[in-house]
């Protein structure tokens, strides 16, 4: 079994990552405030960055197969700080569900193991939808 070694730069990368995830939401329930979102992009990417490692994630964004979430991530961030944020929140939501398509299965494993959550993700009706979302 691989051992997940947590050391200091990890914890501030999670931590700058969910940050920019609550964030994120939060300019989201504001009505798309563009101070919100561009401050919960920026704490995420540097949170992920952090997570991960500079040349991990340098790869991660530029592999040929993420071009497109990455353009489209990109873009939405451009167009967010610039002043239009439900259309940048639009293309980033779009680059997300690209770039961190293959990630979708682990989660939903993890998400099955949360003692009361779980038990919702293990029903027929709810797994069926996962499965047909998992293959788009």
């Amino acid at each position: 079994m691989v051992s997940f070694e947590m050391n200091d730069r990890k914890k501030i990368g999670i931590g700058l990552t969910a940050f920019g995830i609550f964030f994120s939401f939060l300019g989201i329930i504001f009505f798309f405030d563009k101070g919100l979102l561009a401050m919960g992009n920026i704490l995420f990417f540097s949170g992920v960055t952090l997570t991960i490692g500079l040349k991990s994630s340098t790869q991660f964004f530029m592999k040929r197969s993420n071009f497109k979430g990455t353009m489209s991530f990109g873009s939405g961030f451009f167009f967010v700080v610039v002043g239009w944020p439900v259309l940048g929140m639009i293309l980033e939501t779009y680059g997300f569900i690209v770039l961190f398509s293959g990630f979708w299965p682990t989660l939903a494993v993890f998400v099955q193991k949360i003692p009361i959550i779980g038990w919702v993700f293990q029903q027929p009706f709810v797994r069926s939808v996962c499965l047909s979302c998992n293959s788009i």
